[in-house]
């Protein structure tokens, strides 16, 4: 038998106690033993978990109890579940966690702490896809090429609705509020720092890239316009927050954003709330790994998968390496990506404006590869002009917008999304 300890009995760890007690004899015949919940860690014991499991409110007790072999941290956060995972490491335990916060800045510390003690964390990175084990197992044989991902589900559903609907942002947002997609405060999500801290993960196990979310490009959803998503819809475009790391040369490119990408790719096709990931290695090309990337249920699963890996005995490097994966590669500066980009402005409708706006773009060494003018219906007197460009730097782009919004015949802040073809 496998006693375990959850430190955190909220949506997911109530799933877990409850799967594991409603499945437990296909899970044991799959584990080889049986797996109990010893005990479940709360803040308040006076609220009903609806779990038949016994509880406290002191994670000590979890963490110094020597029949407990895993620990479940589900608690949330960054520095109390960096100590008691820690403590639980120290203490020669197991452990198992579906904190992506806690491993977008701690994982190489974890890693190192861990050495040959399994230390698992599947359902951290797009809830019930198997994304974590694909990268550490199922694609070991490859140099990783490309990892682009919906990796949040409330940002996909804001921008399903969009597109599909022609709904207005503020509308969609109180609309994921009121269903649970999204929080009171969604900043987290449609800022695009959800997103961030998966992607981190996936880029260690795919590069070995040790950076932190203030080292890489973040964009959220909230500046996308009705103008953004006809102009997406007449070019034949589907706008998706996508995490996106890719391999250039010696260096790698980890970056989250709104992104325009072509509608009959097929990670355009994922809509609503569920989460895709796709990656493409030198060996098998490109895979897709598609599904529910929150709720109890969905990360339960997840969890569990990993409690039952390691009672059949994995002890698998926590990043899937025994020694650096590749000599030389390094995170590329934001100024140093490269991309197509749609840029939106705002300029007087007279003559000679839109010579004016073409010429500074030339002088940046920006081309043009599309363009569109529609009236502003904000601002009298002004026309809106879209812009797609040919590939260039990000750098370059930047400049760009600057400059541009100095002019006096552009009005307000230029609007940017970068494309991928």
């Amino acid at each position: 038998m496998v006693k375990i300890g959850i430190i955190g009995v909220g949506t997911v760890g109530r799933s877990v106690a409850a799967i594991l007690e409603a499945n437990s004899d296909i899970i044991e015949a799959r584990a080889g033993k049986k797996i109990v919940v010893k005990l479940g860690i709360v803040q308040d014991l006076t609220k009903d978990r609806g779990v038949n499991i016994p509880l406290s409110d002191d994670p000590y007790d979890v963490i110094n109890d020597p029949e407990i072999d895993i620990v479940i941290e589900l608690m949330g956060g960054i520095d109390g579940p960096h100590m008691l995972v820690k403590k639980a490491l120290a203490n020669g335990k197991a452990v198992v966690t579906a904190n992506k916060a806690l491993l977008a800045y701690h994982r190489y510390e974890l890693q190192e702490l861990a050495g040959d003690i399994p230390f698992m964390y599947e359902a951290s990175t797009a809830g019930g896809i198997p994304i974590i084990g694909a990268l550490r197992n199922g694609l070991a044989a490859n140099h990783i090429e490309s990892i682009m991902g919906i990796m949040n589900g409330t940002c996909n559903f804001i921008l399903t609705k969009m597109i599909g609907e022609g709904a207005d942002y503020k509308e969609v947002l109180k609309e994921a509020q009121a269903l649970g997609y999204a929080e009171s405060d969604p900043t987290f999500d449609v800022g695009g720092f959800d997103a961030s801290h998966k992607l981190l993960i996936l880029s260690s196990i795919a590069y070995g890239i040790d950076a932190k979310p203030e080292d890489i490009l973040i964009e959220g959803i909230d500046n996308i316009t009705s103008t953004d998503v006809e102009f997406a819809k007449d070019f034949e475009y589907a706008i998706k927050l996508l995490g996106i790391a890719k391999k250039v040369g010696n260096g790698v490119e980890l970056r989250v954003h709104p992104t325009m990408i072509p509608q009959n790719s097929m990670i355009a096709k994922v809509d609503g709330v569920m989460n895709a990931v796709m990656v493409r290695g030198d060996a098998v090309g490109e895979t897709l790994y598609y599904g529910a990337g929150a709720g109890g249920n969905a990360t339960a699963s997840a969890v569990i998968a990993d409690i039952i890996d390691i009672v059949r005995g994995n002890t698998n490097p926590m990043l899937g390496y025994k020694k650096p994966l590749e000599s030389g590669l390094t995170l590329l500066p934001k100024e140093e990506i490269h991309s197509h980009y749609y840029l939106r402005l705002s300029v007087d409708d007279k003559k000679g404006v839109l010579a004016e706006v073409t010429n500074l773009l030339s002088r940046l060494d920006i081309s043009i590869e599309a363009m569109m003018q529609k009236p502003d219906n904000d601002k009298d007197e002004c026309v809106e002009l879209l812009f797609v460009t040919h590939e260039c730097q990000e750098k370059s782009i930047q400049e760009a917008m600057s400059e541009l919004e100095k002019l006096s015949v552009v009005h307000g802040k230029v609007g940017m999304i970068r494309i991928e073809q």
